[in-house]
């Protein structure tokens, strides 16, 4: 018998921003942050997610979105950071799901790093589909950005991006409810791991969110992940000057089995 999933509540969502009770494992800084989204087929995302997680929608659209970003001070809850190891890169393809339970979160299909040791720890410890990238990003006096990341296992141009955006309005906090809210707002992460799926919280104040001027993008991260392309631009662009995050381990999540793709 197949158990239907509950859907994500309001309260649920805002619930999501409570800091978790238990140790934090890590401390980050994510700063310069571009979110761009393109709408996308919900019955294509459900056929790649693992049992017990269900895709997440809103007002009945499923998303994949593209994440660049810098992370600055990472570093292990009793120790300082390194340098040279603890600030770096990041640029991932993600979409939005939920478990049976109703808890949202993030489905990462890759997260690409210019940091050795970073993608080696991640993919041991948290079981996240890291690869490693060589990556620059460089900032206007304007303050406009450019994120170039080259993946280091595919060579040519489908394994390049570049991005580049400015921020066209002042830093807020996303409205629960909004589309906004749904993309950006999300305190849960789900990994599937050799003992089943697993589900890891991080804590930090709302996001500051803008809409942003994207001038250069591309989706070659859609098909290095099995997706067909767009052949569109991107639907939705937000971009954040950043927060400062807090890590919590990984925990055990029920699975239910998945029901058909809504």
């Amino acid at each position: 018998m197949t158990e239907t999933p509950r859907i994500p509540t309001t309260a649920q969502r805002l619930a999501m921003r409570d800091r978790p009770p238990g140790p934090v494992v890590m401390h980050q800084q994510w700063r310069d942050l571009l979110f761009f989204h393109w709408r996308y087929s919900a019955a294509a995302i459900q056929a790649t997610l693992p049992p017990g997680l269900f895709v997440d929608t809103h007002d009945g659209e499923a998303y994949l979105g593209v994440v660049p970003f810098t992370m600055q001070r990472v570093r292990p809850r009793f120790l300082p950071p390194v340098p040279g190891l603890s600030d770096f890169l990041e640029l991932n393809l993600r979409t939005y799901v939920h478990d049976a339970a109703g808890i949202p979160g993030v489905w990462f299909y890759s997260l690409d790093a210019n940091q050795r040791l970073a993608v080696t720890i991640a993919r041991t410890l948290f079981h996240l589909p890291y690869e490693h990238a060589v990556m620059q990003a460089t900032r206007a006096l304007n303050g406009a950005m450019t994120f170039r990341s080259q993946r280091h296992k595919h060579p040519g141009p489908h394994g390049a991006s570049c991005f580049s955006w400015a921020p066209s309005e002042a830093p807020r906090q996303a409205n629960p409810g909004t589309l906004e809210y749904f993309l950006a707002e999300r305190y849960r992460l789900y990994a599937h791991t050799p003992r089943g799926l697993r589900r890891g919280a991080v804590h930090h104040a709302p996001y500051p969110l803008c809409r942003a001027t994207l001038t250069a993008w591309d989706d070659h991260l859609l098909p290095l992940n099995g997706f067909e392309s767009t052949g569109r631009p991107p639907d939705h662009v937000l971009c954040s000057p950043g927060v400062d995050v807090a890590i919590f381990p990984l925990e055990r999540v029920p699975v239910a089995a998945n029901p058909p793709a809504r």
